[in-house]
């Protein structure tokens, strides 16, 4: 069935996603990786090329295992018994995994590798430094973890409704970052208005009631704080 509008394209991608993680074992395994990674890249001073590298990397990995899921379930509708064909294409496209775990094997050693010779504390030193760093990985932990509750709890979709809101926790995410980032009182109100209309307008549009705009203000704002106390204040 065709998409009726964007919003629906995006829900419909989101569950995709939402799926693959839920029934497949190998998914799990390199968003779990992929967490650690960009965790791990706090600790130490990545060069923008290198963090973009890091992020494509992430990505050419878990795009080729969704593929690679598609084409599963494909086949098993397509042929119901076994047939030597249908071992090969699913030998295939788990073999594009393969090949693009093994590239990010060699992405990771190139990048990582002379900078965790560099003991813990430096990395930490560094850090306090990067700001934008940190709140870029925490909108995407965020970001996760709002799906994931979403997934759990079965209520909503990944882009509208359910607990808890994504758009709350995004703004507060935003908005706690800029409190402990910036010395300006001016700046920090004008971004907590913004964040309070994004969960006003929510409310009013009864997408979400109270208590999810809640949850969700709260848990953006709690991931930022935490990742600030650790490596930045």
């Amino acid at each position: 069935m065709k998409n009726k509008n964007l919003i629906d394209s995006f829900n419909n991608a989101i569950s995709g996603i939402v799926y693959a993680i839920k029934n497949e074992r190998n998914i799990k395994i390199h968003v779990t990786a992929a967490i650690a990674i960009l965790i791990l890249s706090l600790f130490y001073e990545l060069t923008k090329i290198e963090f973009l590298i890091v992020c494509l990397t992430i990505g050419a990995v878990i795009v080729c295992e969704l593929f690679n899921t598609a084409i599963e379930v494909m086949v098993d509708i397509i042929v119901d018994v076994y047939h030597p064909k249908a071992k090969i294409v699913k030998d295939v496209a788990a073999g594009a995994v393969l090949i693009s775990a093994f590239v990010s094997l060699i992405v990771a050693y190139f990048i990582f590798f002379d900078k965790i010779s560099v003991s813990l504390e430096n990395g930490i030193d560094k850090i306090k430094y990067s700001p934008m760093h940190i709140t870029i990985i925490s909108l995407v932990i965020t970001l996760i973890l709002v799906l994931i509750l979403k997934a759990r709890l079965k209520k909503g979709t990944p882009f509208q409704g359910g607990m808890p809101s994504g758009h709350a926790a995004i703004a507060f995410s935003i908005t706690t970052a800029v409190a402990l980032w910036t010395d300006s009182i001016k700046i920090t109100i004008l971004f907590l208005v913004i964040s309070l209309l994004v969960v006003q307008s929510r409310l009013e549009g009864k997408i979400h009631n109270i208590y999810e705009l809640s949850a969700g203000a709260v848990l953006g704002a709690l991931v930022t704080l935490l990742l600030f106390q650790m490596f930045y204040l």
